[in-house]
């Protein structure tokens, strides 16, 4: 018998919040989830909540209602014969494909909200007519999600291949900037953002790339570019490129935030 954990009775967004913070705090093994215990200690929570008049949507009971019924298809016995015939699928698939889409979305808001990148994004600019006017085909409009989507798309890939994460590797937003600078400084022309993020080595690389990305744009140095709806996203070098480096006040700025 497990000892319950001490929730501190946190306030959750969801079930699948709940679960996961269960999951992560016990470094368990999510694709081998200890059912009994994870339903237990779930259960546990709720009843807490109903003892200080907290109130949980019906998604909880529902999800309560869910875990109490993968945990009893696992305890029922089944005959070996037949499962050789029609080998069953494991309950907890479904329960798992649930969760690590919720924990990749949550990580990417999660991502987007480190240093404001959100509110300091946004492609208001008062000079964005200029640079429109730099190129007579601007292209389609590309949106801060459909970055991060391409983001999503490269992690959910490479889950298929392996992925050798350098411990010792000290990475940064800035030192990312300047990688980014060196090479827009050869190429001059539109470079595919998917293949610049299959190029590095680590999540950690690949997050920092995203964030630098972002900063370039907010600095008018780099756009982002769409030939078609839904087609890949490109990045290119603007006129304000050099402009953005001719002096060093950015730069400091931007390894004093990211310190």
């Amino acid at each position: 018998m497990s000892s319950p954990l001490n929730f501190h009775l946190e306030q959750y967004d969801g079930p699948l919040d709940l679960l996961l913070d269960l999951i992560r705090k016990q470094e368990i093994n999510i694709y081998d989830i200890p059912i009994a215990r994870i339903t237990q200690q779930y259960l546990e929570y709720m009843q807490q909540a109903a003892d200080m008049s907290m109130e949980l949507s019906a998604e909880f009971v529902y999800m309560a209602a869910t875990l109490i019924h993968i945990k009893s298809k696992m305890l029922l016995p089944r005959d070996p014969e037949l499962a050789k015939l029609d080998p069953e699928e494991d309950p907890r698939k479904e329960l798992v494909d649930r969760l690590l889409e919720h924990e990749r979305f949550k990580s990417a808001a999660e991502m987007l909200h480190q240093k404001r990148v959100v509110e300091e994004a946004v492609w208001s600019n008062p000079q964005i007519a200029q640079f429109r006017a730099d190129d007579d085909d601007p292209g389609l409009a590309v949106t801060l999600f459909d970055l991060v989507k391409t983001l999503q798309t490269v992690l959910d890939r490479v889950k298929q291949r392996p992925i050798y994460e350098i411990n010792t590797e000290e990475v940064s937003v800035p030192d990312m900037i300047r990688h980014l600078r060196k090479i827009f400084e050869r190429e001059r022309g539109t470079l595919s953002a998917r293949e610049l993020f299959e190029s590095q080595r680590s999540r950690r690389a690949m997050v920092c790339l995203l964030l630098a990305i972002l900063e370039l744009v907010k600095m008018q140095a780099l756009g982002l570019t769409q030939t078609e709806l839904f087609g890949e996203i490109g990045l290119k070098r603007l006129k304000g490129f050099e402009t953005a480096f001719a002096g060093n006040e950015l730069m400091s700025a931007i390894e004093e935030g990211y310190n």
